[in-house]
């Protein structure tokens, strides 16, 4: 008698700002040590922990290329890895212009996610890029245009995602706040969509906070703060 499969949910992992550059153009060793080979130490860890069916979150700074057709070899080196990518846009993606030419030359097994949301095994993902905030240091008239304008792209991404009636995992690339306690009009709407958790990249190191906040988890996933090992989040969520 042939044995049945067993079946299993898929684990979520995120990890953002993996700024792959595949052609060397720009090495990442150059802002330090801890950057030396990060592409195979990342592959490596990465290998070790997801599986086939399992789900990465990436929520920007994927690439250092210039133009789509010049991603290509970061986006299929990715797309080598095992398990499904989420990837969201980060402010060093300039190659992410025209939302529907991304998600024409995506790989297989690789998501775009821009201010709408998507639906995989039984979760529900929405998120946006996010901007500065208004605490920032040398924040700014023209950083409050793109700011509110971000709040409306990311309501209209958990607007979205809320039909599912499932609960919310949210990607932000810029972080939502700087500091425990601190309120923003990003953690407001993620308070307000009954967000589980939110992860984000952007800043390293030192500059990094992560926590619970109002019933939202918050977790930095910067690759070098994770030591280039793929956080899995799925404990995180009920």
């Amino acid at each position: 008698m042939r044995a049945s499969k067993v079946f299993r949910m898929p684990r979520l992992f995120a990890l953002s700002d993996p700024h792959l550059s595949l052609s060397g153009a720009k090495p990442m060793d150059v802002f330090g040590s801890r950057w030396d080979n990060h592409a195979e130490r990342l592959a490596a860890n990465w290998r070790r922990l997801v599986g086939a069916d399992d789900i990465v979150l990436i929520p920007g700074d994927i690439s250092w290329a210039m133009r789509l057709d010049m991603a290509k070899p970061d986006l299929e080196w990715l797309a080598a890895l095992p398990g499904r990518k989420i990837l969201l846009r980060g402010n060093h993606d300039y190659w992410w212009q025209s939302l529907s030419r991304v998600r024409e030359a995506l790989p297989p097994q690789c998501y775009a996610l821009q201010n709408d949301s998507l639906c995989l095994d039984g979760f529900t993902f929405a998120g946006s890029r996010g901007w500065l905030l208004p605490d920032s240091p040398g924040f700014n008239a023209e950083d409050r245009k793109i700011y509110d304008r971000e709040l409306l792209r990311l309501e209209m991404s958990l607007k979205a995602g809320q039909k599912s009636g499932k609960s919310l995992i949210v990607l932000l690339h810029y972080p939502p706040l700087l500091k425990a306690g601190a309120n923003t009009g990003f953690t407001d709407l993620l308070c307000a969509y009954d967000v589980q958790i939110c992860v984000y990249g952007h800043v390293h190191g030192a500059f990094a906070w992560q926590g619970c906040q109002d019933g939202v988890e918050y977790r930095n996933v910067s690759c070098d703060l994770l030591n280039f090992d793929p956080l899995e989040i799925t404990p995180l969520i009920s």
